[in-house]
């Protein structure tokens, strides 16, 4: 990776004789998306990288769990960005070139339901395309729970499809006969797409960034198809606030015995009567897992549920009956 070994002076020449280099983080809800952006943001180490993080729903989960918000994160109003190429995306874009110190990287982490098409064109068909360079798409998929017809979503084969790199996540959850097949799958796909493997996200940034495997004349014939794959696919968030705390017990009958089997993917604060540690609450398909940590600032809960065809209302009063009287 050529911005990890490179003087700054050579940083400087290089990004003005190419512009800024972008990568697309993509991938279906649960893959490992955010613990991927973590990894990176702790392991570039003379690399100054700005974030844009993106999400779908109106509470701001992922900004709360990654490891570092400081000057050289921004982001992007709620919503999927990805649904239409809008002001809101290249806003946030110009105001990282804006800024007076260096900035050598730009990563977007897209939403879990996104078709990345949108973006792409974005950096390839518009006024961005003299001022960044767009390096690849990168999509990561969930080894564990992903088919061939995963969840029924247009969305989640054309991460696929319009993938450079596809990150095989969570590989220690399967045998490696299930890999393989996932990866011959991929192949009649993505012909010639990079394939790697990853626990945790954990993966050598010279394989992911400044690899110069986007060809971005490829996009160009599609930047006119209409993405409407939110409609298409069904998706809904619901989102839940509370500034009482759950009672451990009720929250636990909830996630195994009520909450609807159409809930994909729910992510969350967690603040439990029992315990004085603030909760990080990640959900994916059937499995979850909790870590617990010191607050920072007022507890309160906030959780995002994604899902298919969600009853908003009976869901958000299962959790208010799981809250302390």
């Amino acid at each position: 990776m050529k911005n990890l070994t490179t003087s700054t002076e050579d940083l400087i020449f290089d990004r003005a004789k190419r512009g800024l280099p972008v990568t697309i983080i993509t991938g279906f809800l649960g893959s490992g998306k955010t613990t991927l952006l973590n990894q990176i943001i702790k392991n570039t180490e003379n690399v100054k990288v700005a974030v844009l993080v993106n999400e779908f729903g109106d509470i701001n989960i992922d900004s709360q769990l990654l490891v570092s918000i400081d000057e050289d994160m921004i982001e992007l109003s709620n919503g999927c960005i990805c649904c239409t190429i809008n002001d809101g995306l290249v806003d946030a874009v110009y105001r990282v070139l804006e800024r007076q110190d260096r900035i050598d990287y730009l990563v977007i982490e897209t939403t879990g339901v996104a078709d990345p098409l949108p973006i792409i064109i974005t950096f390839v068909a518009t006024e961005l395309r003299d001022l960044t360079n767009l390096d690849a798409v990168l999509t990561v998929v969930d080894v564990e729970t992903f088919t061939p017809d995963s969840f029924d979503s247009e969305a989640a084969f054309r991460q696929i499809a319009y993938g450079d790199i596809i990150l095989l996540n969570k590989t220690d959850l399967v045998s490696e006969e299930k890999v393989k097949e996932l990866e011959n799958y991929i192949e009649t796909v993505k012909a010639g797409a990079r394939i790697l493997r990853s626990q945790y996200g954990q993966v050598p940034l010279p394989l992911i960034l400044d690899v110069g495997l986007s060809q971005p004349d490829t996009y160009l014939t599609e930047g006119d198809r209409d993405s409407k794959h939110l409609v298409n696919d069904g998706f809904v968030s619901v989102s839940f606030r509370s500034d009482r705390p759950f009672a451990v017990k009720k929250f636990q009958v909830f996630l195994q015995e009520k909450m609807s089997a159409d809930v994909f993917r729910a992510k969350g604060i967690l603040w439990f009567k029992e315990s004085p540690r603030r909760h990080i609450f990640q959900l994916s398909g059937k499995r979850y897992d909790l870590k617990d940590e010191e607050w920072e600032g007022k507890p309160s809960n906030q959780l995002i549920f994604i899902g298919r065809s969600l009853n908003a209302l009976e869901l958000n009063q299962q959790l208010n009956n799981c809250l302390t009287r």
